[in-house]
């Protein structure tokens, strides 16, 4: 396994390229809260919280393998009971999309798999409800607006601890706000994603690391020993970490020997002046989508 990913650098070499100045500065905290659970997982109450979207019918493709679809977006904590299951997409963010195609809902959105903890005794219970935390680039929105609209929702269910799972760069960047909210209040949390640079920078309790595309944050798709072996991790981390900016690296490799798709997530170097040109059109499109 080489070396992760920086998706700060590349980001921010990302949209100097597109030609857009005054680069996003990323959280930085040097004191991390931390909650210790208290009690074995077994006799936990555990809730997810995604970043995913749940379905929003005539705002476009948001399907597997859709480009990306700024009218997708949410603004606001959503909750959706856990069962039925919720239709959720992940067509709003920027996930890795030539590398993965999102549609195995479970590498990014593993529900299935804590059901089945709960129902094997691995955790005391889930939360009757999921959540979704809005993927902001204002952190004081994230601060002052989201996480305590997380943490109301989440302590009105008697959660004792939170698996959240990050997706795209900034959604790294919004769990971890999340986290850091939600043990000061003394909810346990870990946060499951692949862009390790981002969560250490902004500092939280616990994070399970994927080295993988973005949008694989529990395991790879269609291969259900990698996703009960990711979330087996969240929960082991929830049990054993003792101090906070704590990260478990899972040792499964997205293609054994072959570290080639972290050279293609938004490298400039790899794209002509005129597909760069297309993409800030793109991009631009996309903005003016999200504010009308």
């Amino acid at each position: 396994m080489g070396e992760p990913l920086a998706y700060m650098q590349r980001t921010r070499e990302w949209y100097l390229a597109l030609g857009y100045g005054n680069p996003y500065k990323w959280a930085h905290n040097e004191d991390v809260p931390f909650s210790g659970l208290g009690r074995p997982i077994a006799k936990s109450r555990v809730a997810l919280v995604t970043t995913a979207a749940l379905l929003k019918p005539g705002a476009g493709d948001q399907g597997p393998g859709a480009a990306y679809n700024g009218a997708a977006k949410f603004h606001d904590m959503w909750s959706h009971p856990v069962s039925p299951v919720p239709d959720v997409r992940i067509s709003h963010i920027a996930y890795d999309r030539n590398h993965t195609t999102a549609e195995d809902p479970r590498t990014w959105f593993p529900l299935e798999a804590l059901k089945q903890a709960g129902l094997s005794g691995r955790i005391g219970s889930l939360t009757t409800h999921v959540y979704g935390f809005p993927t902001n680039r204002s952190q004081r929105t994230n601060i002052d607006k989201d996480a305590p609209a997380l943490l109301e929702a989440l302590a009105d269910e008697g959660t004792q601890a939170a698996i959240l799972v990050a997706n795209c760069p900034v959604c790294h960047q919004s769990m971890s706000l999340a986290a850091r909210h939600l043990e000061t209040a003394g909810i346990a949390t870990v946060i499951m994603g692949c862009a390790k640079d981002i969560v250490e920078h902004c500092g939280v309790p616990r994070f399970v690391f994927s080295d993988f595309p973005l949008g694989n944050a529990a395991g790879k798709p269609f291969d259900e020993e990698s996703q009960h072996f990711t979330l087996g991790l969240a929960l082991s981390a929830l049990e054993i970490v003792s101090r906070p900016r704590t990260t478990l690296v899972s040792p499964l490799e997205w293609k054994p020997g072959d570290d080639s798709w972290k050279d293609d997530y938004s490298n400039p170097a790899k794209l002509s002046p005129e597909e760069l040109a297309r993409r800030r059109a793109e991009f631009d499109t996309a903005k003016q989508a999200v504010k009308s």
